[in-house]
């Protein structure tokens, strides 16, 4: 059976030039295609002793700099990505049967611009940052509600502050791989490496 989208290419003379510049253009195409959680994406990190562990993690925002997803600090994913300074994502769009990968080293981001987001969010995302002590263990779901109504109190006609332990982080890439199904299991891979010159490399991969 043939997949929906299986007609699209993904040829190396028609291909952007910057890794970036392909992204935005997938990206664009993929708002585009109603997906119930377009900003989603896979976060794979290493810890301190070799294992690896992935999560789903929301981008905010992409361009020349990197790649901005928020978090605790003090939650498994921070220390690991404190411990190895290095991270992968993978956005699987099933609609447009395409994948985009990317690698990199990993940098916060400055606690203005954290502070900065934390306050366009809404004041129920911002009191259960304050309520959650991500990746600890909780007796049961009341200790979570119980820390949410008495911030709530607390803060009742006031300004909830950005917490220290929260903030964002840029992923930095050195390579990305762009993915389009094709039929009869010959897909399209393209990789972008970042060579020592600044410049990105291209290549196409077998799949």
């Amino acid at each position: 059976m043939q997949r929906k989208n299986e007609t699209a290419t993904l040829e190396e003379q028609t291909a952007e030039r910057n890794p970036l510049d392909q992204f935005g253009q997938w990206f664009d195409e993929m708002l585009g295609a109603g997906f119930a959680e377009p900003h989603a994406m896979n976060l794979a990190t290493v810890g301190r002793t070799g294992e690896v562990t992935s999560r789903m993690v929301l981008l905010k925002s992409f361009d020349e700099a990197g790649f901005v997803f928020f978090t605790n600090y003090n939650s498994s994913k921070a220390q690991d990505l404190h411990a190895t300074r290095a991270a992968a994502l993978c956005f699987w769009w099933d609609r447009l049967y395409r994948q985009v990968r990317i690698s990199g080293r990993v940098e916060k981001i400055p606690a203005a611009d954290s502070a900065e987001y934390f306050r366009s969010r809404p004041r129920g995302s911002q009191l259960g940052t304050l309520a959650s002590q991500q990746s600890q263990v909780i007796e049961d779901y009341s200790v979570l509600e119980k820390a949410y109504q008495d911030l709530q109190q607390h803060y009742q006609g006031q300004e909830i502050p950005c917490p220290e332990h929260w903030g964002g982080y840029r992923i930095i890439p050195g390579q990305y791989e762009f993915w389009q199904g094709r039929p009869n299991r010959l897909h399209d891979r393209l990789r972008y490496t970042l060579t020592e010159a600044g410049e990105w490399k291209l290549e196409r991969l077998s799949p």
